[in-house]
């Protein structure tokens, strides 16, 4: 008889993670992770005690999948690379993108990036090294109103289709737009 096959925690979240992208993080289980792995479910036992611990690793690595598209310079504009980010994880991670952000699935807050690190990506742009923190956050909640919009519209074809440059132009001039008339409201004030 030949030896079982041996998966890492690692694999075993690596399958999680497939199923949830495909159907979301509740459909979950232990049968499927198994099955996506083509084993038993005792390897999976060995690594996590129960289908809680395996969705805290998947959430982890969908953290850890995040805060990686939010470091990648998308542009050379800081900010816009936090839209960028947003959206392209919406379009490679639909049904993740639907159930932790549209459908405000309880574990939202456990993936989402600390408005510190945010604010820190804003400074870097020069014309927002201007605003105090509690400005930054104001564009910033207004900006991910907008972002969080067109990204629903995209994964939902709202957009015909239009390309990733395209959408990031967008993000470009509306941020742009944004943080004029944050400029003007501030120098009037």
């Amino acid at each position: 008889m030949p030896p079982k096959a041996k998966f890492s925690k690692e694999a075993i979240v690596e399958a999680a993670l497939a199923i949830a992208d495909r159907e979301g993080l509740d459909a979950i289980t232990i049968r499927k992770i198994a099955d996506e792995l083509g084993s038993s479910i005792a390897p999976i036992y060995v690594n996590f005690k129960d289908v809680e611990e395996l969705k805290d690793a998947v959430l982890v690595r969908i953290v850890d999948l995040s805060a990686e598209m939010a470091r990648t310079p998308y542009s050379p504009d800081p900010f816009l690379n936090i839209g960028i980010a947003s959206l392209k994880f919406a379009r490679e991670h639909p049904a993740l993108f639907r159930e932790l952000a549209v459908n405000n699935h309880p574990r939202l807050k456990d993936v989402q990036t600390s408005a510190q690190d945010l604010l820190a990506q804003m400074k870097r742009k020069p014309e927002l090294a201007l605003f105090s923190d509690e400005e930054l956050m104001g564009i910033l909640f207004k900006m991910r109103v907008f972002q969080l919009g067109l990204s629903v519209m995209d994964i939902n074809g709202t957009l015909s289709g239009a390309s990733e440059e395209a959408l990031a132009e967008l993000l470009r001039q509306t941020g742009e737009d944004l943080i004029a008339a944050e400029l003007a409201r501030k120098q009037a004030k």
